[in-house]
């Protein structure tokens, strides 16, 4: 064993027996956590339940009040009870949102729980800003996902007669192409709002990393007129065609029996996918997984995280089991359970994905984000909020799925909607 492998192994378990001890110095108090996410089912369902078992082991009361669907869905929970005034001590909330909400009620300072941790500069620099919306800490990363990450079917290649991942956006669409004359659909996506946002983001990200960063995270209006912008529509109508039409208002995981059986052949999402894929009973060789195509360059990171932020508690509890809770997360072992649940990838950078339990998919994921970080290649999700706060990403959504549920829209339409939505929006 390497001797900074045994050092981190070590230190990892120093800070694990600490943890109980963190919790019986509360004295007769026993920490306790309230918290609301969206994650009820599949695989973050089970990652979430591992973490509150964890939890528990650890002296707290675990208390998780789940709200399934999109993230609008728990955001309406989070305000009734925020407007309510008994806010849970801990919300899933992540990007812009963190700093938006945290103006509607008081938040946490967890900068002095962070420092003692070595935290702060274990994760992404665009990831830990978010998080520290007026300068401090209000919000933890808990996972860090690759959105455009391309999965392939290894049935589905074997029967297209395809032998390597697509490159670029010429070689996915000539493979497309080869599957859907083998009479597979190409492309196993779902027919919620999010998921087309999605296929467009990732459309734009492989074609320009630059222009993606002006038009959906700065929303310049010249990126947002630009042939870059119009080429990622035009690529958006070519997925569209390649997806299965009787999808409308079902999730995309209904196509991964499918998707092992070689029926279809490509899945475009985040890392959520090989956990749900090993979840349903697929096994590591059923697919394979990589970058999204990338016109140019090394590939970028289209980054989705999962943060929890940090109420202001009014019970004494409530507190110990935020600070609990806290040093729960931060820890390494902590963020590889979770991620090794999830398919995702753990926020601290310096977690050593040669363990067993992690996939090869997973360590390209990792290694792509650390030569993102160094090329300055880093993007936010657009259609997760990590770019833009939810009107906003609302907003130019509603564009997108009416032009990949409309085929008369044409390209160079949608992109002048998306405009007008993001004016309309701001």
């Amino acid at each position: 064993m390497p001797m900074t492998t045994r050092r981190r192994l070590l230190a990892g378990s120093a800070a694990a027996l600490a943890l109980p001890a963190l919790a019986r110095a509360q004295g007769a108090l026993k920490p306790r956590i309230t918290a609301i996410s969206q994650w009820a089912a599949g695989s973050d369902g089970a990652a979430i339940s591992a973490l509150g078992k964890l939890f528990e082991e650890r002296g707290g009361i675990w208390q998780h009040n789940p709200v399934p669907g999109f993230t609008t869905d728990m955001m309406n929970k989070l305000r009734a009870q925020i407007i309510a005034g008994d806010p849970p001590a801990i919300s899933q909330l992540k990007g812009p949102e963190i700093a938006a909400w945290s103006k509607i009620a008081p938040t946490v300072d967890i900068s002095p729980w962070v420092k003692t941790a070595g935290f702060a500069d274990k994760v992404p620099a665009e990831l830990a800003k978010s998080c520290q919306p007026a300068g401090h800490w209000i919000a933890l990363p808990l996972q860090v996902y690759r959105l455009n990450t391309l999965f392939l079917s290894t049935k589905g290649m074997q029967r297209a007669g395809v032998t390597k991942a697509p490159t670029s956006w010429a070689e996915f669409n000539d493979m497309a192409e080869k599957m859907q004359a083998a009479g597979m659909i190409p492309l196993a996506n779902g027919g919620i709002r999010y998921d087309d946002g999605m296929k467009f983001e990732i459309a734009l990200a492989g074609i320009s990393p630059e222009i993606y960063r002006r038009a959906l995270m700065q929303l310049d209006v010249d990126a947002l007129r630009s042939q870059e912008v119009l080429a990622a529509f035009e690529q958006l109508r070519k997925l569209a065609n390649w997806m299965n039409p009787n999808i409308a208002a079902q999730g995309w995981a209904v196509n991964l029996p499918a998707f092992v059986r070689g029926d279809m052949g490509m899945v475009l999402m985040g890392g959520w996918a090989q956990g749900n894929l090993l979840r349903a009973g697929a096994t590591e060789a059923d697919f394979s997984s990589g970058p999204a195509p990338q016109a140019k360059g090394p590939p970028c990171f289209d980054l989705n995280a999962d943060c929890f932020i940090f109420w202001q508690p009014k019970a004494a509890d409530l507190e110990a089991g935020q600070k609990l809770f806290a040093a729960t997360v931060m820890q390494p072992s902590t963020q590889e359970m979770y991620s090794k649940i999830t398919g995702s990838i753990p926020a601290r950078t310096d977690v050593d994905l040669a363990a067993p339990g992690f996939t090869d998919g997973q360590r390209n994921s990792a290694q792509n984000l650390r030569d993102a970080i160094a090329g300055d290649r880093v993007l936010l999700s657009l259609a997760h909020n990590m770019a833009q706060p939810n009107g906003i990403t609302a907003a130019m959504i509603d564009v997108l799925t009416e032009y990949v549920h409309n085929r008369a829209i044409p390209a160079a339409e949608g992109q002048k909607r998306l405009v007008e939505a993001v004016a309309s929006a701001q």
